[in-house]
């Protein structure tokens, strides 16, 4: 992902803000790590971690991270996708098919299909789950039962 050239000046939201307004010149902000992990309430190993795997590429200052629009951009995606229960290779694979100016046609459609995988797995968990409380409460019912004939049951059982 390319990175913008960046200047200093400081607005006062903490974000640096570079060049003027959208009248055809060029606008920088620039994040940090700590203003990310804050507006995202993630950590910021996590975001280390989304840039190791190589989900995020920050601009660097010496050590400092430089987070552009475009990085913050893709943090929401790769979070929004964690959500849905992507994994964080859909989330890559579905965000680098992106395409600024053009339909991406290919890359909502893959989504779609992530989303109904998604969709189809928890169904299949909500079943499971439905039939474990069936068991659970047959297993409870046949031990009530059982203290019950036994003579065993009191207040404090039921």
């Amino acid at each position: 992902m390319a990175h913008n050239t960046r200047n200093t000046g400081t607005t006062n939201t903490g974000t640096t803000n570079t060049g003027t307004t959208n009248t055809g010149t060029t606008s920088n902000i620039e994040y940090s790590i700590s203003q990310l992990s804050k507006e995202f309430e993630v950590t910021t190993r996590t975001i280390r971690h989304y840039e190791d795997m190589g989900l995020l590429n920050p601009a660097r200052r010496g050590q400092t991270r430089v987070y552009s629009p475009a990085d913050r951009t893709r943090l929401r995606l790769i979070l929004r996708g964690k959500r849905l229960g992507l994994s964080l290779e859909d989330s890559r694979d579905i965000i680098e098919m992106y395409e600024p100016g053009k339909t991406n046609i290919d890359q909502l459609k893959k989504l779609i299909d992530a989303i109904q995988l998604q969709r189809i797995k928890l169904n299949q968990q909500l079943d499971d789950i439905s039939k474990l409380i069936k068991d659970l409460n047959r297993a409870e019912a046949d031990c009530i039962e059982a203290l019950k004939t036994s003579g065993k049951l009191t207040e404090h059982n039921k």
